[in-house]
């Protein structure tokens, strides 16, 4: 990624915007919509974190805007082309979670209108693959759009239920909210949140751009403000909407924004009823095909299989049958995105931070050192969410938790017994030479 002088326009409120739509999506949104249903306005607190995590980028932020390239690229030059393979395979992992939360919500709008579950989750998936095999990127702006529709319909729904004063009086109860939760899950979904951000490509993509330093740092602290305004407002509606009594008895929470929608449409037969469905479910097409994009991109970029059109498609399926399989496995939308993106935090940050020490010179690991971490972090991390998929119950309560100290844990001992050896074979070298 090479941004010239003349490509960085973005001012401190177009930046903040798109920081926003980098994370405002079906995710934040009806995964915060189902935490709200059990948790009240503690179902913010993944939104809330990427609030948090976006102020705490200013640390990072100079660090980008002067790099430019991505993470994978800077630690590939440093620490040789294994590294860039791995972190981005990490990537790739990672957006196979944000697949299947894709399809999950997509299945979850269309039960409301009373379509059976597998079948829509096998029929959307197809779908992901068919068109990300066309090249509609322009389209994004149609799906931010779309988005915007539903956020001012939740709105009128928060007027319409005399919700106001529950969504002003929100902040003061977010804390106290909190305490209904085991420490060990809010821990590891906010901490786990909050590291993403901070080395989340793609934040970095739009940080770059920034005309200088002062729009940067603006920009991060606007859409930090954007964000937190953003995170309580799903919670606020399913809160009114659930005293209101507008919710049925045992509703599927990731189904309670959709069904919001629908109400304030007037019903399933009604055109702004079916209007806003689409326009919720028109968005998750979207971004599970650029998903899948992203994906077959990230694998033919790593240059070990020819890009040809049947690899292509080839690759494709088996990202969309991944995704599929993690769809069908089910589960909590937050959980889902928190514990994949687990596993890259896990992975990377070890490594990275050597990286930044290095960079400031306080002190330079060996490639060997760098490499190990990198290799015990990534195959932990990846162990640790693999069982946990296959059983929550090892996790302890807190599978993103769990996995986040299971990858940084083993990524520091390589790093520590790598640099051991490093250190052990450089004494032996120079012993040699003597």
């Amino acid at each position: 990624m090479v941004t010239s002088r003349e490509h960085r326009q973005l001012n401190a409120f177009s930046l903040a915007a798109l920081l926003v739509c980098a994370h405002y999506g079906l995710g934040f949104l009806l995964g915060t919509g189902e935490k709200a249903l059990s948790w009240g306005t503690a179902g913010s607190l993944y939104a809330i974190a990427i609030a948090v995590g976006t102020v705490a980028l200013l640390a990072l932020a100079q660090f980008y805007w002067e790099e430019v390239e991505q993470i994978w690229t800077l630690l590939g030059r440093r620490y040789g082309k294994g590294v860039q393979i791995l972190v981005g395979a990490m990537s790739w992992l990672s957006l196979i979670g944000i697949e299947a939360v894709q399809t999950i919500a997509g299945v979850s709008i269309l039960k409301v209108l009373g379509l059976p579950a597998l079948p829509c989750t096998i029929a959307l998936t197809l779908l992901f693959l068919l068109i990300s095999l066309v090249p509609i990127e322009k389209a994004s702006r149609l799906f931010q759009i779309l988005l915007g529709v539903n956020l001012f319909a939740l709105l009128f729904g928060l007027g319409k239920l005399h919700g106001f004063a529950t969504y002003a009086r929100s902040p003061l109860d977010f804390i106290p909210s909190l305490q209904q939760l085991d420490p060990p899950s809010a821990i590891g979904i906010s901490l786990c949140t909050v590291l993403l951000v901070l080395i989340d490509m793609k934040y970095q993509q739009y940080i770059v751009r920034a005309k200088n330093l002062r729009h940067l740092y603006w920009g991060c602290i606007l859409a930090a403000f954007m964000l937190f305004a953003l995170a309580l407002l799903p919670s606020a509606v399913v809160i009114v909407a659930q005293r209101s009594g507008i919710l049925p008895p045992g509703i599927d929470g990731k189904e309670a924004i959709p069904y919001i929608l629908v109400w304030l449409g007037g019903g399933t037969q009604t055109l702004l009823g079916q209007g806003l469905i689409i326009s919720l479910l028109v968005p998750a097409l979207g971004i599970g095909s650029s998903i899948l994009r992203m994906q077959t991109k990230t694998i033919v970029d790593f240059g070990l299989i020819p890009p040809s059109s049947l690899n292509r498609l080839a690759i494709a399926s088996i990202n969309a049958a991944l995704g599929l399989a993690v769809a069908l496995k089910g589960g909590s939308i937050i959980s889902l995105i928190v514990e994949f993106y687990a596993v890259y935090v896990a992975t990377v940050l070890i490594p990275f931070g050597a990286y930044l020490l290095a960079r400031k010179q306080r002190y330079t690991f060996s490639e060997f050192s760098v490499r190990l971490s990198l290799g015990m972090g990534g195959l932990s991390a990846t162990s640790m969410l693999i069982l946990t998929l296959l059983d929550d119950r090892v996790a302890w309560g807190s599978p993103e938790l769990v996995i986040l100290a299971m990858g940084i844990g083993f990524g520091v001992l390589g790093l520590l017994l790598g640099e051991a050896i490093a250190n052990n074979n450089r004494i032996q070298e120079s012993e040699i030479g003597r």
